[in-house]
Order: structure tokens, then C-alpha cells, then sequence
């Protein structure tokens, strides 16, 4: 395919990026998954970005700006961001010796503001949303001389952002398929413009959550528009719209943008924690979210970029508990007993007699929904199974009592 001037551009510098960011960026690994493969019935090899510097693959395409900008005789660099964007900008500018301010919401969760301090920024806490943490760092950056690293629309950072491509084309051989998140456009411009470069003829997907669908609607209207964002646990996709230039280079070069819902998401964060053993937040766990979800057609061989780890540890546990109850290894039932001594006892004798350990019992006896003379019960326990709980079910009603399982 005959590629526009821009694509070819960010190529081109995506390998200038490469050779200036290697000493201080990990070559990430790539791993074959046999789990995933045979889930989505497609070789899936995953490309670790949740294992770079800063805990993202945010840090490529800012240190290559930083990098540019510092030739060019800039003293300090201010970004806006509510995470990965901050601290790879904040590692960056540390790297080669410039001074940097970052913008965080108030509402940025607490360790991704005390990582960014960690790696030497000053870091301002305004607005509640993206857009009024941005209008102060605009004004920070006229005021004190310093220039604004965009996240994402910028020739410099997307071609930083392309060096993944780089090392995949080295990594795995014969690739047909390519998964990407989204959520500005850096990341997939970035990737594709290299990929294409090199002649790669497979299909390069995106990937952006149901809660903020921008791309999508960007390439549908023609011209980037923005589209209300909803909460979502791929809080790193949550951009209310693409850029001019990314827009432009995702129209050119990827074949499709696919959206994926939120227990999507939270199914692949835990499939990667228990099968894979690897954390990753949901920005980075959305590509794989879609391929198991059904989202997109299985090609021979697919790649699927994990693009962070920095997961809020709060959610994380949600996540987990979320996904034990949907394999059926956490139970919670829900019934009346009679309010008299030892009945409580005689249920949580039943379900320890088939091993399960009760995780907590709320014990309710002023419901005032519940039949008279009754307490109502809840009870979550670890079970081996769904069929293990169905027996216990069956067995507390045959003893009388009448639990349903809680979904």
C-alpha cells in the first residue's frame, strides 16, 4: 500500500526514537500463551508493555519528545494527566535533565500522584476532570516558558510510541494479526505506521471501551468529535476524543476499531493474573478482552499489546472477587432461617462439611421484609465449584432451609 507522507514520517523516526530511548526503556517480552490460544482459537502471543519503565508504554514516546525538545534548547516540559501519561513524562524529563510540572485531577488516585513525584516532577492537583487539569497546564507552560507534552497528538510521541513495533517484527515471526488499545490514538498510530512500513499486509485492530467509544464515532463522522465518557475500569482509554493526527493515521492504516464492555474487561484482568500471572490494568487488558470475548474473528497468529500495569490495587480486588463468582469459586447465598438458637450453626455445618471456607455471614434479624420469626442469612464462602454449590443448596433443603444463590 502506498502510505501518506505522515505515516511514512513516523516511521521513519519511530527507528531514530528506538536507538535514542533503548538505554533507558526495557525491550519488553513477548510470550505465547497456550491458555489464550486455545480460549480464542488463534496462536496469542502477548506483548508485555505492563513491564516497562513507569509500568506503561507511555514512557517510549515520551522520552523520545523530551529528548527532541531538550535539543532544542527547551527547559521544562508540562503534561496533563491523570496516570501513565504523568509519570512517563515526569521519567522522561528527569532522564535528560529538564524540569517538569504535571497536572493532576484532584480526583487522581493517590499512588499514581505519589510515582510521579517519585520520578522528580512537581505535580499540581486541579480540576476534577481532564480538561480543567489541561487548561492550568497550558497556563503553566505560557507562564514559565516551558512546552506542553500532548499524550498523544504528536508526531514525536507517536513515532516513540512505534518502537513496540520494532521489537515485535523481531519477536515473533509471521504475525497476521495485530490488537491495540486505544484510547487517544498514539499508541495504534504509532504501531501501525511502523507496521506498514515494513510491509505488513495482516490486520492491525483497535480496541476502546464501550465508555468511550471515540474513535470510533471519530472515523464514522469523518473528523474527530467528542463523545460522553462513561466510568470504566480502562480508565486509561478515556479520552472524550482522538487527535487530528492520529485520527488521520488510525483512517489510513487500521483495518478496524471494536468496542468491548466492562466485564470484558474485568474477565481479562483476572484471566491474566491467575493463568498468566501478570497484572495489568484495564486500558492494558482490553485488547485481550476483546479477542476472548468473541469481538474479533481469530486470525493464525495474533498479537495482543498489554499497554500498562499501573491498576488501582482497590479495584483490583473487586476484579478478582468478581471473576472467582463468575467461575463458580465464590459463592453467596441468600435465605430465612428460623431465630432461634443453633440454626445458624446447623447451615454453616453443611457447608463446611463439603470444605468450603465461609469468608463472611450477615446475620440480619430486623429486615422488615422477612416472615415473622425469621432472620434473613447471607453467607459468601469459597467453593470449589458450581457444583458444589448446587449440592449444598440441595442439601439445605432437604434440612428445611431455603438458600438461592446470589448472582
Amino acid at each position: 500500500m502506498t502510505l501518506s507522507t505522515l505515516a511514512l514520517e513516523v516511521a521513519s523516526l519511530a527507528r531514530e526514537a528506538y536507538r535514542v530511548i533503548a538505554p533507558y526503556t526495557h525491550r519488553t517480552p513477548v510470550d505465547k500463551s497456550e491458555t489464550f490460544s486455545r480460549l480464542a482459537g488463534t496462536e496469542v502471543y502477548l506483548k508485555y508493555e505492563n513491564l516497562q519503565k513507569t509500568g506503561s508504554f507511555k514512557s517510549r514516546g515520551a522520552l523520545f519528545k523530551v529528548y527532541r525538545l531538550r535539543g532544542r534548547g527547551v527547559r521544562g516540559v508540562v503534561a496533563a494527566s491523570a496516570g501513565n501519561h504523568a509519570q512517563g513524562v515526569a521519567y522522561a524529563a528527569r532522564t535528560f535533565g529538564l524540569k517538569s510540572v504535571i497536572v493532576m485531577p484532584e480526583t487522581a488516585p493517590v499512588a499514581k500522584v505519589e510515582a510521579t513525584r517519585g520520578y522528580g516532577a512537581e505535580v499540581l492537583l486541579h480540576g476534577r476532570v481532564f480538561d480543567e487539569s489541561l487548561s492550568l497546564a497550558l497556563n503553566i507552560a505560557s507562564e514559565r516558558g516551558y512546552e506542553l507534552v500532548h499524550a498523544f497528538n504528536d508526531v514525536d510521541v507517536i513515532a516513540g510510541n512505534g518502537t513496540i513495533a520494532l521489537e515485535l517484527l523481531d519477536q515473533v515471526k509471521g504475525f497476521d494479526t495485530v490488537i491495540v488499545p486505544v484510547g487517544g490514538g498514539g499508541l495504534i498510530s504509532g504501531v501501525a505506521s511502523v507496521l506498514r512500513a515494513s510491509g505488513f499486509k495482516g490486520r492491525i485492530i483497535g480496541v476502546e471501551p464501550e465508555a468511550a467509544p471515540k474513535m470510533k464515532a471519530s472515523l464514522e463522522a469523518g473528523r474527530p468529535v467528542e463523545v460522553p465518557v462513561k466510568p470504566s475500569l480502562a480508565d486509561g482509554l478515556l479520552a472524550k476524543a482522538p487527535g487530528d493526527l492520529t485520527l488521520k493515521l488510525v483512517s489510513e492504516l487500521v483495518d478496524d476499531i471494536v468496542t468491548v464492555g466492562e466485564e470484558d474487561i474485568a474477565r481479562a484482568i483476572y484471566l491474566l493474573l491467575e493463568r498468566a500471572k501478570v497484572l495489568a490494568e484495564g486500558a492494558g487488558a482490553a485488547g485481550l478482552a476483546a479477542l476472548l470475548s468473541g469481538s474479533i474473528k481469530p486470525g493464525r497468529k495474533t498479537v495482543v499489546i498489554v499497554s500498562g500495569g499501573n491498576a488501582d490495587l482497590t479495584s483490583i480486588e473487586k476484579v478478582i472477587v468478581k471473576g472467582l463468582a463468575v467461575e463458580g469459586r465464590i459463592a453467596r447465598i441468600t435465605g430465612y432461617i428460623p431465630d432461634l438458637p443453633g440454626q445458624l450453626k446447623a447451615v454453616l455445618e453443611v457447608i463446611a462439611r463439603h470444605r468450603c471456607n465461609v469468608v463472611d455471614v450477615i446475620h440480619d434479624r430486623i429486615d422488615p421484609t422477612m416472615p415473622p420469626g425469621y432472620a434473613k442469612v447471607t453467607i459468601t464462602f469459597e467453593t470449589p465449584g458450581e457444583n458444589e454449590t448446587k449440592v449444598i443448596l440441595d442439601e439445605l433443603e432437604n434440612l428445611g432451609y431455603k438458600f438461592k444463590l446470589e448472582t
